[in-house]
């Protein structure tokens, strides 16, 4: 009993604390354990500066051909040596039951200026590639806003960015993909060769197809600055209705900005970013702010200062795709109630944000299970022009702002027929005269309003509706992030017909694991939110 209202106290002290535990423990041995990272991956690539890549790739096949001659009984299914503290995703899939093969591939392999590809291997990081490419006027077409995201990682998971109204997924601006199979083969994947099936199910699948060893993906020719202009709304119908307009949702031809997104801060307050390349003369120097200075304000609050009254200004290219990294969108505020404050970003600011592969390795059990009944990290794709729907369900349900908004197309590339785990959108939803609809990903970040006023909240609850929401209106969730679905209810929202067709002709089934499998959680998210729920309601 005593020992119960001690760690009740305990945990109570931590949480009115949490800014200054992080501060004083977290940001320096986060800093501490980045550099230890950045270290070994420096090494790691010296070291493997004497062996080309198909001699890499050799050794990976060398490994799953020896995987393939050890007794059935000691065959575990197949899965990288990646630890689970290093990927961005919240759960924490339980690699000691897989039998585990390294994947040492850290490199940019070639940079094709006339076709406008860049070829790598899948460890590449996005602050990685920017530094590759901007320098050299190019960046990716999808190019996520958090520098320590992989771009095989995106390859197999999903990525989106404010690009994507105009090209839509990550995974459309993928050329090619090169894998080594259950067999111990290594394949190049494309949408028109013998393994156009396996391209278009590798999206979504999260390794449970092949081990991904190299993509080509495409790139696009920029300019040094992007343009943005910031535009206020004061109605839910109003950034609704502009949104739809400025994505090109309701009319092929309309000139589309190279950038768009929305922040929405309550339900009837939002500004809307329209971002485009730009050069930058004389004139407009005195605009130019580049965001991500650790003095800066976070560029979420940057752009809350537009809401009274519009405006513009030009940012650096790479600042630009990166403006959120440095409070991880706003989860950083969670953590650090006081982060923005000017004093803190002078003094400590270039210490954040936290590395989340720092967070994922000091997690425990118990900090595990009380981080996923107290917080909400979801992205969630569905038709824009549900985005009114979207909104109410989601302040419903969990009462946090601000809500992240990038329209995205989703495309019908085989009429109607099985193209993956995503269906194709409905023709009554297609944009007139094109086979793409105009979806979009809401971001919601942060801790639930219920949790922060200490009132009722149940987690359980709150996802499972917000699933059934995403289900209902046919979109679906990042599977990143703690899923509460039942495997029959992730098959109603996914379409596994080809990706089961694939799993039988490429042999996955027994060497990797099964896509559900390998995405829910490692954790029972359904006992532990109901046991929060009663404990709260007492």
């Amino acid at each position: 009993m005593v020992l119960g209202t001690v760690k009740a106290k305990a945990i109570r002290w931590l949480e009115d604390n949490r800014g200054l535990v992080i501060v004083l423990f977290c940001l320096p041995a986060s800093f501490l354990f980045d550099l230890f990272i950045q270290f070994r991956i420096w090494l790691d690539r010296k070291l493997s500066a004497t062996t080309s890549h198909q001699q890499r790739v050799q050794k990976i096949q060398d490994q799953v051909t020896e995987w393939s001659k050890l007794p059935d009984s000691e065959q575990k299914p197949l899965c990288t040596a990646r630890p689970n503290w290093l990927s961005l995703s919240t759960t924490f899939f339980d690699k000691r039951k897989c039998h585990q093969v390294p994947i040492d591939l850290h490199d940019v392999l070639s940079l094709d200026e006339k076709n406008l590809t860049v070829t790598v291997e899948p460890n590449i990081t996005v602050r990685e590639i920017c530094k590759f490419l901007i320098p050299k006027g190019y960046t990716l077409a999808v190019t996520l806003e958090i520098g320590d995201a992989t771009l095989g990682g995106l390859a197999f998971g999903v990525g989106m960015t404010t690009y994507s109204h105009k090209v839509g997924l990550y995974q459309e601006a993928i050329v090619s993909y090169e894998v080594v199979t259950a067999d111990g083969n290594v394949i190049t994947v494309t949408d028109s060769n013998e393994h156009s099936d396996l391209f278009y199910c590798l999206p979504w699948s999260h390794g449970t197809l092949g081990f991904l060893v190299g993509l080509t993906l495409r790139i696009v020719k920029v300019k040094p600055y992007v343009h943005m202009e910031y535009i206020p709304c004061h109605s839910q119908d109003e950034y609704c209705k502009k949104i739809m307009e400025l994505s090109g949702a309701t009319d092929k031809n309309t000139k589309v900005a190279d950038y768009l997104e929305v922040t929405i801060y309550d339900k009837n307050e939002a500004v809307i970013m329209v971002g485009n390349f730009a050069d930058v003369d004389s004139k407009s120097n005195a605009k130019v702010n580049d965001v991500c200075w650790f003095y800066k304000p976070w560029f979420y609050k940057h752009v809350e200062t537009f809401l009274k009254k519009g405006g513009e200004e030009y940012i650096p290219l790479e600042s630009y795709l990166l403006r959120h990294n440095r409070a991880i969108f706003w989860v950083v505020e969670s953590m650090i109630p006081f982060g923005n404050h000017p004093v803190f970003r002078a003094f400590l600011g270039w210490l954040c944000p936290p590395k989340p592969a720092f967070l994922k390795f000091t997690t425990t059990q118990a900090v595990r299970e009380m981080t996923f009944a107290k917080q909400v990290f979801q992205d969630i794709v569905m038709p824009l022009d549900t985005l009114k729907e979207q909104v109410d369900t989601a302040v419903k349900l969990f009462d946090t702002y601000p809500l992240l908004v990038y329209p995205c197309r989703i495309y019908d590339h085989k009429g109607g027929a099985p193209q993956g785990q995503l269906r194709a959108p409905p023709k009554s939803r297609l944009v007139p005269g094109t086979n793409y609809s105009m979806f979009n990903d809401l971001g919601v970040y942060g801790t639930p309003g219920q949790v922060e006023r200490r009132e009722p909240y149940n987690p359980t609850h709150a996802m499972r509706a917000m699933e059934k929401f995403t289900r209902d209106v046919g979109g679906y969730s990042f599977l990143y992030a703690d899923i509460f679905m039942s495997e029959e209810e992730f098959n109603e929202m996914f379409d596994m017909t080809l990706y089961n067709q694939v799993r039988l002709r490429y042999h996955c089934d027994g060497a990797f694991p099964r896509l559900y499998d390998k995405v829910k959680p490692e954790i029972d998210v359904i006992s532990i939110g109901e046991t929060y729920a009663v404990k709260k309601e007492e």
